[in-house]
């Protein structure tokens, strides 16, 4: 992508809602979703491939430039008291980001951001955004990447210090639960999500079920994926 942007400006490839959170510990509550372009990993299962692949999808008919302001205009004529900032990998534009953090937060609203654990956030984003929801990739969703593309263990350390981050695992199988066990331990990773890797409701119903004991014997959190639930692997839910 050729695409310049001014300090107040985003790439974004979507805004959508009033619809819920549908992951991890702010599940069910109304939100609305700010989703950016570009992506620093090219994991084979993404679900939002259109933010990042240019080898199926023209990112530059996909991506908008679009004001700060008109974002803030936007997010707080809405209903809703939090707003989610999503990708793609939302902190590649975090400079710009925080102009945007700030002024939710000062117009009453909450800011979670989804990233996936490989870049870390600059004191001044920090300040701003009430949650991060860090989502390491494991190697079944990252085949192709070495593991010292994927996973940064200085980057999550310092998310776990942070005192605003969760961290959220997508999983396929009982056996990515032990992987998880690793990264937990050896970066003393809390609170810790596992939900099921899906893209129809049949998908992550039933591999709720295969992984939901395995998952709390070893300590961890449970999350579904209520908008898969709800509306299907529809693009803007």
């Amino acid at each position: 992508m050729t695409i310049t942007l001014a300090d107040d400006e985003l790439l974004v490839a979507e805004r959508f809602g009033p619809t819920v959170q549908g992951e991890g510990p702010s599940t069910g509550r109304r939100a609305v979703f700010v989703r950016l372009m570009n992506c620093n990993l090219t994991c084979k299962t993404c679900d939002t491939p259109y933010t990042w692949d240019d080898s199926r999808f023209d990112l530059d008919a996909e991506a908008t430039v679009t004001s700060v302001s008109d974002l803030l205009a936007w997010a707080t004529a809405q209903p809703v008291d939090l707003v989610v900032i999503t990708g793609g990998e939302p902190l590649i534009q975090q400079r710009r980001l925080i102009a945007l953090a700030q002024g939710l937060v000062d117009a009453g609203l909450r800011v979670e951001i989804e990233t996936n654990g490989t870049i870390a956030p600059a004191p001044d984003l920090l300040a701003w955004v009430s949650q991060f929801n860090v989502s390491p990739k494991l190697s079944t969703f990252g085949a192709g990447m070495p593991a010292s593309k994927r996973i940064k263990r200085r980057v999550l350390g310092h998310f776990a210090v942070s005192g605003r981050a969760v961290f959220k695992f997508v999983v396929s199988s009982i056996a990515d639960l032990d992987e998880i066990t690793e990264l937990v331990s050896s970066h003393d990773l809390a609170p810790v999500y596992v939900m099921p890797e899906g893209r129809t409701a049949e998908e992550v119903t039933r591999r709720l079920a295969e992984i939901a004991d395995p998952a709390i014997e070893r300590g961890f959190h449970l999350s579904t994926r209520l908008h898969l639930l709800t509306w299907g692997d529809q693009r803007g839910r």
